[in-house]
């Protein structure tokens, strides 16, 4: 196998590259995501067809164990393609869900119209934890201070928690995600890590402000344990059990519930959008569309050339980002001058900073815990 200490190359199968410093590739041009994927389908014992019957002891379960109660699951919505098609489908299955979804500030108009229509074509109840502005405005300057690929781990953990939050305040136990292997089968640790990391969140926060975090909802250690270990509340990744494809998923829910499209993936956040598209661009180099369109490779949805077709589309026009930067530096309260110092600040990354991971690995007896934590 060939490292990435290379001139640039590009997969021969996928279109990751060596915007990811850690890529390497077999004999053939093959990258190591390529056979990543391969092994995560392969441990996936449950995905449609490996598993008959599955799903419907799945389901057994969750409406027997919610039988008493108002809802038997909760699913986190967004307004994105992959959580209201997964809010459709466990309706489909005669389930009660409680929709929860996490509040940052970042909502767009589209974005809160598809949950407004869906809501209220399926008839379902809404949960919303709105998060403590100030605080998490000062937590998402941090990590664009930090200078790593990684700025969105606080909405991402957040979302996470609430989640847990919801179910134990509803006395639920199933907390169905819209996470699917099929377009999401990847990751590059270089561009993103520690996002159940409570450590380094709160280590990010306390080294650019000085202060701790008091509101932010999140994972640690204890809570993890009260409601993974002891209330057994558990996350499953619910269209891993059907066969998940992106474009019947779009055209069925903007023919059953006017779902409307706003791009490429998790642009229905205004600063999902302006981060990937402009900032990790811009400062670091990554594209992540690269790895979301090589994901629809792996799955046999796109061939390699629709997506390098894709791959070229202006899906963030120009005009957009300039208006997205407009309005991001003005709602986080910086003058342009120190953002644009930011962009062009050295790049760091996770291991820059203290963080559980770190500590964990000084002591071999911790590792298997941290991974356990991670992967819940």
């Amino acid at each position: 196998m060939e490292t990435a200490n290379m001139a640039y190359r590009i997969c021969s199968r996928c279109l990751m590259d060596t915007s990811d410093p850690d890529i390497f590739f077999d004999e053939a041009g093959v990258c190591n995501h390529c056979y990543d994927y391969q092994q995560r389908i392969k441990d996936k014992k449950y995905l449609s067809k490996k598993e008959p019957g599955a799903i419907d002891r799945l389901v057994q379960q969750i409406k027997g164990e919610g039988k008493r109660k108002k809802y038997d699951c909760i699913v986190g919505v967004s307004g994105g393609v992959d959580s209201t098609y997964t809010m459709y489908k466990v309706k489909q299955l005669g389930l009660r869900p409680l929709a929860v979804h996490l509040d940052n500030g970042w909502d767009s108009e589209l974005a809160v119209d598809n949950v407004k229509k869906f809501l209220k074509q399926l008839d379902i109840d809404l949960h919303t934890l709105v998060l403590d502005w100030e605080e998490f405005k000062a937590l998402q300057l941090a990590f664009l201070k930090a200078s790593t690929p990684d700025s969105e781990i606080p909405s991402d953990h957040a979302i996470v928690a609430s989640l847990y939050r919801a179910a134990d305040e509803y006395g639920i136990r199933f907390i169905l995600s819209g996470h699917n292997t099929a377009t999401e089968g990847g990751g590059v640790a270089a561009w993103s890590q520690g996002h159940y990391d409570w450590g380094y969140i709160k280590g990010i926060y306390k080294l650019f402000t000085g202060k701790n975090l008091k509101k932010f909802p999140h994972i640690g250690v204890r809570n993890f344990i009260k409601w993974a270990v002891f209330q057994r509340i558990k996350f499953i990744p619910i269209l891993d059990y059907f066969e998940y494809d992106k474009k019947v998923a779009i055209a069925t829910i903007e023919k059953k519930l006017g779902w409307r499209n706003y791009g490429s993936k998790h642009y229905e956040s205004i600063y999902t959008r302006f981060y990937q598209g402009y900032i990790l661009v811009k400062k670091f180099g990554y594209d992540k569309k690269r790895l979301h369109l090589s994901a629809l490779i792996w799955s046999g949805q796109l061939t390699r050339e629709e997506a390098e077709k894709q791959m070229g589309e202006i899906d963030y026009p120009q005009a957009v980002q300039t208006q997205d930067k407009e309005f991001v530096v003005k709602k986080l309260g910086i003058p342009m001058q120190e953002f644009d110092a930011i962009i062009h600040a050295q790049p760091k990354d996770f291991y820059d900073y203290p963080s559980y991971k770190k500590i964990f690995y000084r002591h071999e007896w911790l590792i298997k815990m941290y991974y356990h934590f991670k992967r819940s």
